[in-house]
């Protein structure tokens, strides 16, 4: 190999090195604000006020959508103070029935052109705007959910305090069916506590999670929802950011999301997510950086690194490539981090990251041996992401809605005596 392009490919990967160096310890200086969970006000401390329309976006979900319409029932919270909606999204079975009833107010929505449920929540917020009946917030569900019985509770709690966009906690209503779901589970537990807890904590925005979120109708009135493509919640949050809005976290708000079971499903669906996610960045990362810069805005430069973290994952796959050449052609070294840094501070990196992941799920109160076990083929589903990621990018333009179709019948009071 000649000499220029072996250095040309050890000046590249230093460079990919710093650049992933800089950006992990952003984001674990973040998530140390997130190690000690702070004491919270009780949310009898605020009498039910609010509201609510909850709004469940379903299409062709019959086996799950009288679950999650149960555990909205079941609410610790004053019944005249909200009302359940289904959208009916594009139907062809008895979604729209069985949700009547068990007491859902239904809207049927057929659009063969915009499909997906970006759509359906602009369709069914422009329906709220002109009802003659008033609402303060609106609250989103997939139809595979199941909701604690605090969740309104929780989420009074938060817009009594002044928020008027807040997430709630995403749990697994099946963490342990598959390999899969338990590295799902996993992720959300650990994005629970050390990237939403810590935002909510350092004044940060927290992200839109698709699921579990409530939004002040009033906010939705004065900017619009507008988020329609493959991952309407990032969409979403990034408009929020630009907008001078800020997204709220309720710790102990618990919604149950259900799981992929299979890698198949797993790819499919993070593909989309890695579609939507491109597309945000295209078209909200120059806008945020600009913002963050010009007005010192460090919510919104929050946010734009967020958006970077997939090319993150790209660039790491890049420079172990690129590594793997250097160690055939090794050329004269003159910048590496590993010489930054003592050996014995390496190996106490290394040993960090063998545990850190445990302990943040024992902080949670999640972990017990099928977790432990889960960790061994963590690692695996995490390098999944480098091939998802780059065809998800590859792809972005590819706006066609892939539906995960949910199984797993489970109800919430068989969910919470497990």
């Amino acid at each position: 190999m000649l000499p220029e392009f072996k250095g040309i490919i050890f000046c590249i990967t230093q460079f990919m090195q710093v650049l992933i160096f800089i950006a992990g310890c952003y984001f674990f200086s973040i998530a140390i604000f997130g190690w000690v969970k702070r004491k919270e006000d009780p949310p009898e401390k605020y009498p039910p006020q609010k509201k609510f329309a909850l709004i469940i976006a379903a299409h062709n979900e019959e086996l799950v959508i009288a679950n999650i319409i149960d555990s909205l029932s079941m609410q610790n919270y004053p019944r005249h103070l909200y009302d359940i909606y289904v959208i009916a999204d594009n139907c062809m079975d008895r979604t729209a029935e069985i949700a009547e009833e068990h007491g859902a107010i239904v809207y049927k929505r057929m659009n063969d052109v915009e499909r997906g449920k970006g759509y359906a929540l602009e369709w069914m917020f422009n329906i709220l705007f002109t009802m003659e009946k008033k609402y303060d917030v609106v609250s989103v569900f997939d139809a595979d959910n199941l909701v604690s019985s605090n969740y309104l509770l929780e989420m009074n709690k938060q817009f009594c305090k002044g928020h008027k966009i807040v997430q709630g906690y995403i749990d697994s209503k099946n963490p342990f069916d598959s390999w899969i779901t338990c590295s799902y589970s996993i992720a959300f537990w650990m994005s629970n506590r050390i990237f939403q807890l810590p935002r909510s904590y350092l004044g940060l925005s927290c992200g839109l999670c698709g699921t579990g979120f409530c939004v002040d109708l009033e906010v939705l009135r004065k900017i619009g929802w507008g988020a329609t493509c493959l991952t309407e919640d990032l969409e979403f949050t990034m408009k929020l950011a630009l907008n001078d809005m800020k997204i709220g976290w309720a710790h102990n708000a618990v919604v149950y999301d259900e799981k992929p079971l299979t890698l198949k499903q797993s790819w499919n669906q993070r593909k989309r997510w890695m579609q939507g996610h491109a597309d945000c960045a295209v078209r909200y990362l120059g806008a945020l950086f600009a913002k963050a810069f010009k007005e010192g805005n460090l919510a919104a430069f929050d946010c734009a690194i967020y958006l970077f973290q997939p090319i993150r994952f790209v660039l790491i796959g890049m420079m172990t490539l690129l590594m793997w050449i250097q160690t055939v052609y090794p050329p004269s070294p003159f910048f590496n981090l590993a010489y930054v840094f003592p050996t014995g501070v390496w190996y106490v990196f290394v040993i960090l990251q063998f545990f850190y992941g445990p302990l943040i799920i024992l902080a949670e109160k999640k972990f017990n041996l099928k977790v432990l076990l889960g960790f061994i083929v963590y690692p695996i589903y995490c390098l999944t992401w480098l091939p998802i990621t780059l065809q998800g990018f590859l792809s972005k333009d590819n706006k066609t809605w892939s539906h995960t179709a949910h199984t797993r019948v489970i109800s919430i009071h068989e969910l919470e005596k497990a």
